[in-house]
C-alpha cells in the first residue's frame, strides 16, 4: 500500500525547499546558443554525460549552422564528428532525420507543442520536455532522468518505475511552479550526494525525511533502486 497522497505532497515540498537552500544556483547544464542546438545537444545526452555533450557540441556546433547543414551532413561524416559520444552512429541517424523534418514540416523551426516534438526522430518525452521548458518557456511536465527516477523512489515520492509514470505521479505532487526546478535540483543533489552506488546519506539534507536513508536499511549497488 503506497503512502497517501497528502504526505507525499508534504513530502515533495520539502525536498524542494531543502534541495533549493542547498543548491540555488540549479540549472540546465547543457550549452547551447538556440533551439536548434538544444534539440540536438538533448539527444546526444541520452547515456551520456552533459560534461561529454558540452565537449563535442562545442566543435560541432561551430562545424554546422543549422537544421539544413545537419540535413544535408553524410551521415557517416556526421557520425564521426560525434565518435566520443554513446551510440553516435544511432544518434547521427536522429539528428539527420529531425532537422530534415523540421526542414520540410516547420519550416526550419525546432517545433512548440509535445505532439510535433516526440514525431522527430530520436525525440521521446523527456527530451521534448527539456525543448519545450528552456526552448520554449512551455513547461507541461517534469522531465524525468535517472536521478529524478532513482530520487523519487528513493524519496517515496512514487513506486512507479517507468519514467512516463514516475512523471505523472511527480506532477501530482510537485507544485506547478516547480515542475521545471525539481528536475535541475534532483539531478544537482543525484551526482554530488545521492548517486546510484554508493550514495552519501551521512552528508545528506534530506537524510531525516527519507525512507531509503542507509540507516535504516540497505541498498541494493547492482541497481541503484530504492534499498
Amino acid at each position: 500500500m503506497g503512502t497517501p497522497l497528502e504526505s507525499r505532497e508534504a513530502q515533495a515540498e520539502e525536498v524542494v525547499d531543502r534541495l533549493e537552500e542547498a543548491y540555488p544556483d540549479s540549472t540546465i547544464s547543457l550549452r547551447y546558443s538556440n533551439r536548434l542546438e538544444l534539440l540536438i545537444a538533448v539527444i546526444l545526452s541520452a547515456q551520456c554525460t552533459d560534461e561529454r555533450v558540452n565537449k563535442e557540441t562545442k566543435h560541432l556546433f561551430e562545424k554546422y549552422d543549422g537544421a539544413e547543414d545537419y540535413a544535408d551532413a553524410p551521415e557517416d561524416e556526421l557520425a564521426e564528428d560525434l565518435n566520443s559520444i554513446t551510440y553516435y552512429n544511432s544518434k547521427a541517424g536522429y539528428i539527420k532525420s529531425s532537422c530534415r523534418t523540421i526542414l520540410e514540416e516547420h519550416d526550419g523551426k525546432v517545433p512548440d507543442t509535445m505532439d510535433e516534438l516526440t514525431e522527430l526522430s530520436g525525440v521521446g518525452r523527456k527530451t521534448a520536455n527539456v525543448v519545450l521548458q528552456h526552448g520554449h518557456d512551455v513547461v507541461e511536465g517534469i522531465v524525468v532522468d535517472t536521478h529524478v527516477q532513482r530520487l523519487s523512489r528513493r524519496l517515496g515520492l512514487t513506486e512507479e518505475q517507468r519514467p512516463e509514470a514516475i512523471e505523472q505521479d511527480l506532477m501530482g505532487i510537485v507544485p506547478e511552479g516547480y515542475w521545471q526546478q525539481f528536475t535541475h535540483l534532483c539531478i544537482d543533489h543525484g551526482r554530488a550526494t545521492c548517486t546510484a552506488r554508493n550514495p552519501d546519506c551521512s552528508d545528506c539534507v534530506l537524510a531525516d525525511i527519507c525512507p531509503s536513508e542507509k540507516g535504516d536499511s540497505e541498498i541494493d549497488l547492482a541497481s541503484g533502486e530504492p534499498w
